[in-house]
């Protein structure tokens, strides 16, 4: 789970293989509110008749969740889904993690 403080929003971030992009192609940014990265994904698998597809779904859980952060989404987690979250994505658990709020 991710969560936005400045907006409250809370998203859940993925890693890993998409076994949902593998089957559904475009339509999983489409439905995560990436209109442009859906209309992009949709022509680059149609120009390689479904090869891209194939090729992101290694990729898109990765690419949506650094997407996540650089919109000011944290790690709102436990500490050890945090940790092998940021793991798995390749970023700094220390920076990228939830604030903790004011007492």
């Amino acid at each position: 789970m991710m969560k936005n403080n400045a907006t409250g929003q809370l998203r859940s971030g993925f890693y890993g293989f998409s076994w949902t992009y593998f089957f559904f192609g475009f339509f999983v940014p489409l439905f995560r509110s990436e209109i442009g990265i859906a209309a992009l994904h949709c022509l680059l698998s149609l120009v390689t008749l479904g090869l891209w597809q194939i090729i992101v779904s290694f990729l898109y859980n990765k690419q949506y969740t650094n997407r996540l952060i650089e919109k000011g989404f944290r790690f709102n987690d436990t500490v050890e889904r945090n940790q092998r979250a940021a793991e798995a994505i390749g970023v700094d658990l220390a920076v990228h993690q939830r604030v903790p709020a004011p007492i």
